[in-house]
């Protein structure tokens, strides 16, 4: 996690791409897949990504993350992870898979705490919302 961590704060997307493993720790994928579609500019490469991301959290176990950070829950994930395919959907033009998506946000965010970070996420599928309706 160290060196994804590292590469995550030089916002260096050729490292986290050599960090990137199709069937490695669970853990490390979602990571790495949710980080390097933030580097992308075009929302397909997002997108493909972010399902990525999606599809570790998938195989993901709170075990496994408390073994990381006892903090951690997976569901606490999911509002996060379908926010950015929502979003990435919407600069497609996708407009109903990015609603399908919100839906599935607003459905889990009672796993997010009422900090900084579920304030982002929330903000995040209000800006989403809005984005759409103009």
């Amino acid at each position: 996690m160290l060196a994804i961590t590292e590469a995550v704060r030089a916002g260096d997307r050729e490292r986290l791409t050599a960090l990137w493993t199709p069937d490695g720790d669970p853990l490390h994928r979602c990571t790495v897949a949710h980080h390097l579609a933030d580097l992308c500019e075009h929302p397909a490469e997002s997108l493909a990504w972010n399902v990525r991301a999606l599809d570790a959290a998938g195989r993901l176990t709170d075990e496994r993350l408390r073994a990381h950070h006892d903090g951690l829950r997976v569901r606490g994930f999911y509002p996060s992870l379908h926010l950015n395919l929502a979003e990435d959907y919407r600069r497609l033009g996708a407009i109903d898979a990015a609603r399908r998506h919100l839906e599935e946000a607003r459905a889990r965010l009672d796993a997010l705490a009422d900090d900084a970070y579920g304030t982002t996420v929330r903000t995040g599928i209000e800006n989403v919302e809005r984005a759409i309706r103009e």
